[in-house]
């Protein structure tokens, strides 16, 4: 029993929503020693699976706290995955990853697997607590909050939006969400199939593909050329009826599960952070769900959010280590639009003009090697680098390290000076010695997300800069108390 009331209730962070986005937030704050709670609004999980898959860097972010093979072991890999519902498919297996495949995973599942992983961790998660408004100032976030007893206010240091495309804590920050409006609508079913088929279709009637999930049913989703509304009812029949149309059979579908429309609205929140506010997934971009990369992006951002609230609510380190949060993943929600405004134009191109460029881009596919990496490398989120001053491996992913990151703090590796090398065991921060891939490189910092904090050559490195670096990133002591910083 929840033993909420009228009165407020402090806490360090307060995560909104407890979808994968809410959920990698809070266990990233909870491994770091921050005190967090989950509030979400509904108070049951939903059963349907918006999200089937799991793409290769959001497994590589799994493997960096030990989570990965949870999620083999009950995945599916595809090695193959499409862009834009073309016919010629993008080869996973030449990504330079340890994960080279989509892994296919309902979305209830892995929302499952995360909260085991954050509570384990020490967050909480209350359930039937609806966040209605907030209000901040220089010190504090004050949430009005409704739940289960009623209406009450929680007070807290940092609060994370992760409420979806709707997102209540967004619109309360004043954040605004520019972008474009729907044009066209696609849709969703899950449903038994008396003949079972995997199906992949396009021509001038739409859209299809039917994929098998969970519980025996299969997933048909695609678009109808011939029904483009939000405002017609959307029935099995009409399932049915565009099936038909699309892919010459219904297969015998029947006993519906689920059955949605959705539409193609883009959007980008124009910050990430409003003072003491930050968003984060959905809640900070919304678009067509095509690729299925949206959940994959958000735990992304999660997982780049994650340390760096850590450290700042600690007092580890300056809030300005915050604004880097804005400045890295903004700019990948505005490639997300793109890239899925691109494929919404590819899976609505059913007129003649449209079949010619899906044809040109199919055959670009199948025969320029590079052409169909460059997409897969897109999709998959392995691409993604944050260019920053200083040398030029500062901000790119760091293949590999998965089990030595699984802490949550950073790692140096090359051959640092005593001084450093001192410091960083003192941190408790692994030190991996020796010579390292990059040739161009003699020491690096590693971000507890696996990408380069600092980075220096051979001639380059000393003591001081690797020192300011490890305090840059605002860790704490091994052992120290939480308000001694590195600093101190």
């Amino acid at each position: 029993m929840n033993s909420e009331s009228t009165q407020s209730i402090d806490e360090s962070v307060v995560v909104v929503g407890a979808g994968p986005v809410g959920l990698w937030v809070a266990a990233e704050l909870a491994l770091a020693g921050v005190s967090v709670v989950v509030l979400e609004r509904a108070a049951e999980r939903s059963p349907h699976s918006k999200a089937l898959g799991v793409h290769p860097r959001t497994i590589e972010v799994l493997a960096m706290r030990g989570l990965a093979r949870r999620f083999l072991d009950e995945g599916v890999p595809v090695p193959k995955w499409h862009f834009g519902m073309l016919e010629s498919r993008l080869d996973f297996s030449a990504l330079d990853t340890p994960y080279p495949f989509m892994l296919a995973i309902p979305q209830v599942r892995t929302e499952e697997l995360l909260e085991e992983h954050a509570l384990g961790k020490g967050a909480r998660i209350l359930r039937g607590h609806a966040v209605t408004g907030l209000d901040q100032d220089d010190e504090r976030v004050t949430l009005r909050v409704t739940g289960p007893r009623g209406e009450y206010t929680r007070t807290a240091r940092y609060v994370v939006g992760a409420d979806g495309a709707g997102s209540t804590v967004r619109k309360a920050a004043g954040i605004a969400f520019p972008g474009t409006d729907t044009t066209s609508y696609g849709y969703v079913g899950e449903v038994r199939l008396t003949d079972p088929a995997v199906v992949s279709a396009h021509n001038e009637h739409g859209a299809l593909i039917s994929v098998p999930v969970r519980g025996g049913r299969h997933r048909i989703a695609g678009v109808d050329a011939h029904h483009n509304g939000a405002a017609d009812p959307f029935t099995l029949e009409t399932l049915r009826e565009t099936t038909i149309r699309v892919a010459g059979s219904d297969f015998g579908m029947h006993d519906p599960g689920w059955l949605s429309r959705f539409g193609n609205a883009t959007r980008v929140a124009r910050t990430y952070r409003e003072g003491r506010v930050l968003l984060a997934g959905d809640a900070a971009h919304m678009h067509l769900p095509a690729g299925g990369v949206g959940l994959n992006v958000g735990v992304q951002d999660a997982m780049n959010l994650g340390w760096r609230l850590a450290a700042v609510a600690r007092g580890d380190a300056d809030p300005a280590l915050l604004d880097g949060y804005h400045d890295e993943r903004h700019p990948i929600g505005e490639q997300l639009a793109e890239h899925t405004l691109a494929q919404s134009a590819l899976i609505t191109a059913t007129t003649p003009d449209g079949a010619a460029l899906r044809s040109l881009l199919n055959g670009l596919i199948a025969t320029v090697p590079e052409f169909s990496l460059a997409l897969a490398r897109k999709l998959s989120a392995l691409d993604v680098a944050y260019p920053a001053a200083g040398h030029p491996l500062v901000g790119t992913r760091v293949p590999g390290l998965f089990e030595l990151l699984e802490s949550g703090r950073p790692v140096l590796l090359g051959t640092p000076g005593a001084e450093a090398g001192a410091l960083a065991a003192a941190m408790g921060i692994s030190v991996v010695t020796g010579e390292q891939p990059w040739t161009t490189a003699a020491v690096l910092l590693v971000r507890p997300d696996g990408h380069v904090w600092w980075a220096a050559a051979a001639d380059d490195a000393n003591d001081a800069e690797v020192v300011t670096a490890l305090k840059g990133l605002g860790v704490t002591f091994a052992g120290a108390d939480r308000t001694r910083t590195a600093a101190g």
